[in-house]
């Protein structure tokens, strides 16, 4: 039985959740534009933990949403993520945000495209099939009414994320579908984190950094 604690704080909402055997138990989270992610995660960490009935000692990894994502949101989870892999001599997994956040689309036959605000016009953006396989390299790009043709002309590309509302704006191609309010949560980590457990796919604790792809901007 992997117990493995979820850690997803890459956007404007802090996420939590427990993983046992790639199920989840027991979760919190709260999207609030003003980053409380500072002073909610320990106490969502603590809440989830006493649901579950579960000591931290209990705990058998520790998962992170790697990014790319907000320096500050990124930078607070990797950080808490790290001091309980010191303290309880755990290992540390990490996840791609963008994966993290194409596991909400339960379509078949689609693209799935998230994308998360990288300020202006720009997005940080990947590309997925149904079976949530990447199909190209993440990427930082400025949005045009031709972003994404060679994806669109093929068949339902669904985007989503909060940086599709930018994209949505300015994409008139009848085969873009696009999802509201989805964020990168926690609780679809789960099935991630337990296959990275199971193969010992493991970060080194020391000098594991976020995935911030651009320089670093505050937000």
């Amino acid at each position: 039985m992997a117990a493995i604690l979820c850690l997803e704080t890459a956007t404007t909402n802090c996420s939590v959740a427990l993983s046992i055997d790639g199920k989840v138990v027991a979760a919190r989270e709260e999207n609030n534009q003003k980053y409380s992610h500072s002073e909610k995660l320990h106490v969502f960490i603590e809440e989830v933990l006493i649901e579950a009935q579960l000591d931290k000692s209990k705990l058998e990894a520790i998962a992170v949403s790697k990014g790319p994502g907000s320096y500050t949101g990124l930078r607070i989870g990797v950080s808490a993520a790290k001091g309980l892999c010191f303290a309880l001599d755990l290992p540390l997994i990490s996840t791609f945000t963008l994966e993290v956040l194409a596991r909400q689309v339960q379509d078949k036959d689609c693209y799935i495209l998230p994308l998360l605000d990288a300020r202006r016009m720009e997005v940080y953006s990947a590309v997925f099939d149904s079976e949530k396989k990447p199909l190209r390299e993440t990427k930082a790009e400025i949005l045009n009414e031709n972003s994404f043709l060679e994806y669109l002309e093929q068949k339902k590309t669904v985007f989503l994320g909060d940086g599709s509302n930018k994209f949505e704006a300015i994409c008139k191609h009848p085969n873009a579908l696009f999802l509201k309010d989805k964020f990168p949560s926690a609780k679809d980590m789960s099935h991630l984190a337990e296959t990275k457990y199971q193969n010992s796919d493991f970060e080194n604790v020391a000098y594991f950094e976020p995935y911030y792809l651009k320089e670093f901007m505050l937000g």
